[in-house]
Order: C-alpha cells, then structure tokens, then sequence
C-alpha cells in the first residue's frame, strides 16, 4: 500500500519547525532528508526514522518495522504529533546520520 499525500503533508507540518527537512518520492513512499542526510521514511501512512544509538534512547519501547519488503528496519514514531519530540529526536540523530554518497562517474 502506498502512502498518502495527505500522510505525507501531515508528517511534514509536523517536522516544519526543523529548518532542512526536504522529500523524495520513492515507488510510491517517500524518503524524508534531514539537511541532506537520510533521517526516516513515510511508507504505508507510517513515519519511520532510522535506527541510530539517539533515536534508540529516545524511543526504546519504538517498534523496529521494515520499510517495504528487504529493507533493514527503521523506528517507528507513534507520538508523530509532539513537535518538541520530533524536533529533539531529528537534531539529535543527525549526527549520527551516514552523509550521502557521492556517486561514481
């Protein structure tokens, strides 16, 4: 099932106090950036952040889910709608983030 923009919209007037929260289109979800880096997902009208050592101790009763089918599991954020919390936990992670690649020529 693929997420709804509706969804989508919601999860990111929720991380709107962050300045560089930006999203990709992914087959049907969405990739959700955090000044450039990956920080989580919206897929089946589900936020998923990345599991980092942060995100662990800031949710350590979070379910672990897969993305989609073959995907290593992220966290899933059930309190989407305390922007405090979404803001502390995106910031906190970011350091623990992997930058992105660069590709090969």
């Amino acid at each position: 099932m693929a997420s709804s923009r509706e969804y989508l919209d919601f999860v990111l007037d929720e991380l709107s106090e962050l300045d560089g929260i930006t999203h990709r289109a992914m087959m049907g979800e969405f990739i959700i950036y955090y000044r450039g880096r990956i920080a989580g997902a919206v897929c089946d009208d589900r936020f998923l952040v990345k599991i980092t050592k942060f995100s662990r101790a800031m949710m350590p009763e979070a379910c672990e889910e897969a993305p989609y089918e073959g995907a290593k599991p992220m966290l899933l954020v059930d309190n989407i709608e305390d922007r405090a919390f979404l803001r502390e936990l995106i910031e906190g992670m970011y350091p623990e983030l992997p930058e992105k690649k660069q590709k090969r020529r």
